[in-house]
């Protein structure tokens, strides 16, 4: 079987997990601590993973302090800055971040991204999000957070105007001729004076084309308007179905919208968020797994589900049903996801708050063997092409996944032995965009 598995690694923070710094053996500061990150990075990359992918939050959880003071989110580098440091200490894994099409301008992203692209040798990806945490508007003078759709009408002309910064110089424009003094031909450069309903931005941008002509697009995509910007930009996708039925059909739709934009579906990855459990049986991994879910505390149980729901939750009944839950500004997908889960197993507000307290996605508990045998039926029942990893705790957790998962992965020829390539595009099976603006 000819190797089609991607996997991608979920890393700020290194676990979602909320019990994972307290787990026995634990690295406690592991996502604020450069030399660990660093050892995590390197062993991905020996285990041939596709990227590391950094999310961002551009505030501190909005949760109560009884809470906060439980998170190990609460401090962690800034994706950029990590990024361009690590690209340093590796060599071929993608270097994947996410920056807000809500609170930072499209020059910035377009000149981060490209920068990181040539520092890396054409190992980034930019994840587009429209950020649903509302404390982060207060962060950047804002009072109340931007309403949902308008904050997806501005991601999808943010993505147009970036891309075609990326295009701003033609891939032969510097010449660099010191004989005759001409460092780059001025026909090859385009400006692009971009004035749309969101933004403003003449260009060009400051920087040569990316090395992979742009930096791979990731996008988050099960919300309608989520699904329908991934189908129409993303290269991508960063999802979270609880099963493979739910997954099956997202794969479907998003790809199935693809052709109507001129785009092949193979040109798209769909990566679901998956925890991986692994034990010598599968008893031991259920054991683990819940050793590290006993380690939640209710105050941070709680708060989570508040989050999730986009709706405090703490004044609820612990041991009743879900009452009805009013719309949300925040996250219409995470949302959606509480309240069915809560119907479908007709969970109690205490139980349902224990799932987003530790982990409520999907998760993979068993022995390599076991995962292996899901992940390979994921991929042949047209559910994903991959999985973006989320690791229950660190080191620990990622050493069983890059030494006993992976190798029943390779022995099964499910996934690569060593890369092909050089870029991030290459690694994906992705193509390089033609400059829009030069033949």
């Amino acid at each position: 079987m000819a190797t089609s598995l991607h996997l991608t690694a979920f890393m700020r923070p290194v676990s979602l997990h909320t019990g994972a710094w307290r787990y026995p053996g634990a690295y406690p500061d592991a996502n604020f601590n450069f030399g660990h990150i660093r050892s995590f990075i390197e062993k991905l990359e020996a285990a041939k993973f596709d990227a590391f992918f950094m999310a961002d939050h551009l505030a501190v959880l909005n949760m109560p302090v009884d809470a906060l003071m439980r998170s190990h989110t609460v401090t962690s580098f800034e994706p950029f800055t990590l990024l361009s440091a690590l690209a340093s200490v590796t060599e071929k894994i993608g270097l994947a971040a996410t920056a807000s099409t809500t609170f930072d301008e499209p020059y910035h992203v377009a000149r981060r991204f490209a920068s990181l692209d040539h520092i890396s040798n054409g190992r980034a990806a930019w994840n587009i999000v429209t950020t649903s945490n509302p404390d982060s508007a207060r962060n950047f003078g804002l009072d109340e957070h931007v309403a949902h759709g308008d904050r997806y009408a501005r991601a999808r002309e943010f993505y147009d105007v970036v891309t075609g910064l990326w295009d701003s110089f033609a891939d032969d424009a510097f010449i660099r001729n010191q004989e005759s003094g001409i460092f780059f031909d001025p026909t090859k450069m385009h400006v692009l004076d971009h004035k749309g309903d969101e933004l403003s931005v003449r260009g060009p941008l400051n920087i040569a084309r990316p090395v992979q002509g742009w930096p791979v697009i990731v996008q988050a995509g099960q919300s309608e308007p989520g699904r329908q910007l991934a189908a129409e930009t993303a290269e991508l996708v960063f999802c979270s179905p609880r099963d493979m039925a739910t997954a099956t059909g997202l794969y479907a739709d998003i790809k199935g919208r693809m052709p109507a934009f001129g785009r092949k579906p193979e040109h798209l990855k769909i990566l679901p968020a998956a925890m991986i459990v692994i034990g010598d049986t599968v008893e031991e991994a259920k054991a683990k797994r819940a050793k590290l879910d006993s380690l939640v505390h209710y105050d941070s149980a709680i708060a989570s589900l508040s989050i999730a729901l986009g709706h405090d939750a703490s004044g609820f009944d612990p041991d009743a049903p879900l009452p009805e839950i009013p719309e949300t500004n925040a996250s219409k997908t995470g949302q959606a996801q509480a309240v069915r889960l809560a119907r479908e197993e007709n969970l109690t507000v205490r139980q349902l708050a224990q799932r987003y307290g530790g982990y409520a996605g999907l998760a993979f508990v068993g022995t390599p063997q076991t995962i292996a045998d899901e992940m390979e039926t994921w991929l042949g029942n047209a559910a994903s092409d991959g999985f973006t990893i989320v690791f229950p705790h660190l080191p620990a957790g990622l050493d069983d996944v890059t030494q006993r998962l992976v190798p029943e992965l390779q022995r099964r020829g499910l996934f690569r032995r060593d890369y092909e390539g050089s870029t991030l595009r290459e690694h994906l099976g992705l193509p390089r965009p033609e400059n829009r603006f030069f033949v």
